[in-house]
């Protein structure tokens, strides 16, 4: 008697116990999407459809114009609510595989994410403001595949995206202690100088979140526009710039191919409203200036 008394105390306690425990941090697998604002759409559209190669989808959130796939990621804009403000980039979003979990993880940290909502694409999302007050969401997708990148896309993996930060304690402790990110590699434009780029990688997966770090509080639009960007990824920058060549783009400017200070082959577009699209290889050439990677390297 008094051992089935005892099981059926464990059995009757179990329940409460379980909804006690602390929520654990499900998968954050990799960027979803990017969303930017434009004052300009068909600009937008020969930058990304005519110029990039990337297929066109309908738009899937409130306001959005135009929505650009990248492999699964995609890339949208929506029209700019304010045209003389001199950040375009709307949000970024990161991919989960346990959007109710993920979310009471958050709140159980003090966060106030938004209810979480369904989209036409049969996604479902929430979003929230990290310490910078940047827009994050975070979105677990349906089980069904996404459209196919064209032939001639110059990529079909979005590999990082990257905005200001002013004050990398606060964005670490959410980003690296919170959510898991790693550190993947950092850097400065000038030896012995602090930090310039600082990369975390999401959890589970290679994709990215750079610091743009060190910059003026105040940044006119084409400042802004080079830090708040996204970079696509491409395992040969001579065969994609040969891709864009035969689209009608040529070398001018700023719009040329260099080695970054990470050793990896680097190229800068633009688009109208100057927020940059950074085609990156996957891998370095050489070594980079400043520290060594310490993090998987993306792929296609």
């Amino acid at each position: 008697m008094k051992i089935f008394a005892a099981v059926a105390f464990v059995l009757f306690a179990l329940p409460a116990f379980s909804q006690s425990r602390p929520a654990e941090r499900p998968h954050i697998l990799g960027i979803d999407h990017v969303s930017f604002y434009t004052t300009s759409p068909d600009g937008v559209k020969k930058l990304y459809s005519d110029l990039l190669g990337f297929v066109t989808a309908t738009p899937v959130e409130p306001g959005g114009l135009q929505r650009f796939m990248i492999g699964t990621q995609w890339v949208g804009y929506s029209a700019a609510p304010d045209s003389k403000a001199t950040d375009r980039m709307d949000h970024v979003a990161f991919a989960t595989d346990n959007i109710v979990a993920l979310r009471r993880y958050l709140t159980e940290k003090g966060f106030k994410p938004s209810q979480i909502q369904g989209r036409s694409d049969h996604s479902l999302s929430f979003a929230l403001d990290d310490p910078e007050g940047h827009r994050i969401e975070f979105v677990e997708r349906a089980k069904s595949g996404e459209l196919p990148s064209a032939a001639t896309a110059v990529s079909r993996h979005m590999i990082h995206t990257g905005f200001v930060v002013y004050h990398r304690d606060a964005e670490d402790h959410f980003y690296r202690d919170l959510l898991g990110f790693r550190l993947y590699w950092h850097g400065a434009d000038k030896p012995g100088t602090t930090d310039d780029w600082v990369a975390m990688q999401v959890p589970d997966g290679t994709d990215w979140l750079e610091y743009m770090l060190n910059q003026p509080e105040h940044m006119d639009l084409q400042l802004t526009g080079v830090m708040n960007h996204i970079s696509v990824g491409v395992a040969d920058m001579k065969k994609a710039q040969s891709v864009m060549e035969s689209h009608g783009w040529k070398p001018h400017g700023d719009e040329a191919a260099e080695i970054g200070k990470d050793g990896k082959w680097q190229l800068d577009v633009f688009d109208p409203d100057l927020s940059r699209v950074e085609l990156m290889e996957f891998k370095p050439t050489q070594k980079p200036c400043c520290n060594d990677f310490t993090g998987p390297h993306p792929a296609e």
